[in-house]
């Protein structure tokens, strides 16, 4: 069945798996290493800390995330779709990094908000992708696929993101979700000849299909 996939929208989730299944590894145990290294030890105030950082993410993600949008509706193609997840995805692996060096709560609080700011740009753009190529008539199937297979990656790198710190150390543990996150800002570039470019406004797969431009969602 995964051979009916094509190419773009394979890409798209591996892409994505790979983010967050690299984030998976140290969401569970956030607030640990905040315990250890920025609060030493006070769980109070590392549980206030985890908090605004949660607080910091979805404010920013939903402040910058409409206007994000919009304006990569009106920019005809679809590379700028792809380099705002391609950017998005840098942003959120820079961020990990910095924990790294993090000491102090506006440390957590600064580099969350660069989390938060590169995914306020990939999700617009992932979706505009992923909404053109999606195969008509497996719509569900596809859909589906990709929250099994994230569900699947965040599973594993859940269970073991303690192990590995605790084994390792969480700065070993950041870089390898930075790695993962890399990753997945360098695998949109093998689809990079197979979406639209500035002056077209139907994905050239889609056109290859037989799909018309209605059908889009966008122009």
């Amino acid at each position: 069945m995964l051979r009916s996939i094509n190419k773009v929208i394979k890409v798209m989730i591996a892409s994505d798996v790979a983010l967050l299944t690299g984030f998976g590894f140290i969401t569970p145990i956030f607030a640990i290493f905040i315990t250890q290294k920025i609060t030493a030890g006070d769980t109070i105030a590392a549980a206030e800390i985890a908090g605004f950082t949660m607080g910091i993410y979805w404010g920013i993600k939903s402040i910058f995330q409409i206007p994000f949008g919009q304006y990569l509706d009106k920019v005809r193609g679809e590379r700028d779709d792809l380099w705002f997840v391609v950017i998005g995805n840098v942003l959120a692996a820079l961020a990990v990094l910095g924990y790294i060096f993090s000491y102090l709560p506006w440390h957590i609080y600064l580099f969350q908000g660069i989390y938060s700011l590169g995914m306020a740009m990939n999700i617009p753009g992932w979706c505009a992708i992923f909404t053109r190529h999606i195969d008509k008539g497996k719509e569900a199937f596809e859909w589906s696929t990709r929250s099994t297979i994230i569900g699947i990656g965040a599973a594993v790198s859940g269970a073991f993101g303690g192990v590995i710190a605790t084994k390792f150390g969480f700065n070993f543990l950041f870089i390898g979700v930075a790695l993962f996150a890399l990753i997945s800002a360098l695998l949109p570039f093998l689809i990079y000849k197979d979406i639209a470019p500035k002056n077209h406004t139907t994905p050239l797969a889609l056109k290859a299909k037989g799909f018309q431009e209605p059908y889009l969602p966008k122009g």
